[in-house]
């Protein structure tokens, strides 16, 4: 049997630099989705799905998870395996609703810049990897290179999700959960309630990781992506670490 081929599903104005260091070793075939062109998550998800091959591994962190569980939905046997990074299965809460709109509203202004980099240390790093100005540099300018209209259309998208809690018990195929210890966006309890959740699922912890943990760490990740895809379906376990 061949190896199955991987889907690499980015966040919020990510770009394929998300998962520079998982493809770049990896030795199969490897795609990353286009998840710029829909408003929806329905429509994010049916996009990936027009172009991805028969049946594939999906990879995917932050938006990309949430896009996962919408591929899952309408196309649950075409997913062989999956790893789900700072994540969450939750709709969108009021106040952050609320707070979407004036960051849409700020960025058409101009002022996507000073958005990414106001939210980059404190919200989407570890206290570790803070004052890394290359790291920091790359996922600004992930966000600019992508702009105010990509950022609106995702923004959207996030919005207006559907909530993904029921189906959680139903994802059947080999799944890895991983988590920044320090993720303040999708916390470690949001990924001990989805390991919880799905059956056979494992559970990552990441010391000195935040939101970004393909970046942040990713030796720890190559790791955990390498012995998920040794999985199959028939030999499922549970394990739970912090790492």
């Amino acid at each position: 049997m061949s190896a199955a081929s991987v889907v690499f599903l980015p966040g919020l104005l990510c770009d394929g630099r998300l998962f520079a260091k998982q493809t770049s070793p990896l030795e199969r075939p490897w795609h990353i989705a286009d998840l710029t062109k829909s408003k929806s998550i329905e429509g994010m998800a049916r996009n990936v799905l027009s172009t991805a091959p028969e049946r594939f591994a999906a990879v995917g962190l932050s938006m990309g998870g949430i896009v996962a569980f919408e591929m899952l939905r309408q196309a649950p046997g075409r997913i062989s395996h999956l790893m789900l990074l700072d994540t969450t299965p939750f709709a969108d809460p009021p106040d952050r609703q609320a707070m979407r709109l004036a960051q849409i509203a700020e960025a058409s202004a101009g002022g996507l810049r000073e958005l990414a980099a106001e939210s980059l240390k404190p919200m989407y790093l570890s206290e570790a990897h803070r004052e890394d100005k290359a790291l920091l540099d790359e996922i600004l300018d992930m966000a600019m290179g992508l702009g105010p209209r990509v950022f609106e259309n995702q923004s959207l998208a996030l919005r207006e999700r559907p909530d993904s809690v029921a189906t959680l018990k139903h994802i059947s195929v080999p799944t890895a959960i991983v988590c920044g210890e320090e993720d303040q966006l999708c916390t470690p309890d949001t990924h001990k309630l989805m390991a919880q959740a799905i059956p056979g699922a494992t559970l990552h912890i990441l010391k000195d990781c935040g939101h970004m943990a393909t970046m942040e760490q990713p030796d720890r990740v190559n790791a955990i992506m390498a012995d998920l895809l040794e999985r199959t379906e028939t030999k499922r376990r549970r394990r739970n670490e912090t790492e």
